[in-house]
């Protein structure tokens, strides 16, 4: 029978804990709770390369804006627990918020710069400041090797490399492919707020980005025309950007460009909003793409 992960609540408790993981390297994945099958495929991922995995679950309220989900996120804490022991996790950090902000609202915060105003950022001012602020908190708190992400959160994943590099983090992180439900939805922790019909409703953003990612051979206007044309079928998915973007620079990727891009949508359906993505190679033998490579890109400015 798997043992239930030692589970930390208090700086003092996470210190004493990771000091008995000191004889190989830790894993963490960091979530915001309600975890599902994508979470636990961020665990198997991180398991087959460090010794150790430490997931932390923590709702961050610097992430949500006035108008936004946080009093309604869902909250399952014993259901977490029990996929962490499933998966074999070592270690849980499940702080409150005044542990993570013992004096309250952060007067310095980790700012995203530009990359943080566009797309998600646009729609959710702040955000990303809020996501990176805790992101480095954690980053020192837990002192993991290893940091995985999904790609399903592109801009995010985006902006923590960058926060990584430019500030000098010694941390390492790994991107997993987006995991999906059988008919295409990503999996996310908001897919709980979908009725049976927005839930139909919205298989039509992975249909779109499919639909774009089969014609990258033919340049992005192909893609996003292909893309388009689907996502407009679905009237009940109100949509708020459907892009074809330069994965590091997040700039519209022009009629010449070939090589690796990103393919985003995002939709509000009902009252939830969604967000979905495919990296695609553009160009001869493109098509759809797991993660991007690790070889950096260059700004299309050079």
């Amino acid at each position: 029978m798997t043992a239930t992960p030692l589970v930390t609540r208090s700086r003092e408790e996470l210190a004493a804990a990771r000091v008995e993981l000191a004889d190989g390297d830790v894993a963490v994945v960091m979530t915001m709770g309600a975890l599902h099958e994508g979470h636990a495929r961020l665990i198997r991922t991180a398991r087959t390369r460090a010794r150790y995995v430490l997931v932390t679950i923590f709702l961050n309220p610097l992430q949500f804006g006035p108008k936004e989900d946080l009093s309604k996120y869902p909250r399952t804490f014993d259901d977490d627990v029990d996929i962490c022991t499933r998966e074999g996790v070592d270690l849980v950090f499940a702080p409150t918020p005044d542990v993570i902000y013992p004096d309250g609202d952060p007067g310095v915060r980790i700012s995203a710069g530009p990359l943080g105003d566009v797309l998600e950022g646009q729609s959710r001012p702040g955000h990303f400041d809020g996501m990176l602020t805790v992101v480095a908190k954690l980053m020192h708190l837990t002192r993991g090797d290893f940091f995985y992400y999904g790609q399903k959160d592109a801009q995010q994943l985006l902006l923590i490399r960058r926060m990584v590099r430019d500030i000098d983090f010694p941390a390492t992180v790994v991107s997993v492919p987006t995991v999906r439900e059988e008919d295409g939805l990503a999996m996310s922790s908001r897919n709980t707020y979908l009725s049976g019909s927005d839930r139909e409703a919205a298989l039509v953003l992975s249909r779109a980005l499919q639909a774009g990612a089969d014609r990258a051979e033919e340049g992005p206007s192909a893609i996003r025309r292909a893309a388009r044309e689907v996502l407009i079928t679905e009237p009940l998915a109100l949509s708020d950007y459907l892009v074809l973007v330069h994965p590091s620079s997040l700039e519209e990727v022009p009629e010449w460009y070939r090589g690796e891009a990103l393919l985003a949508v995002a939709a509000r359906v009902g009252t939830t909003r969604l967000i979905d993505n495919f990296p695609v190679l553009v160009g001869p033998g493109g098509g759809g793409l797991e993660v991007f490579s690790d070889v950096p890109h260059a700004a299309l400015h050079g």
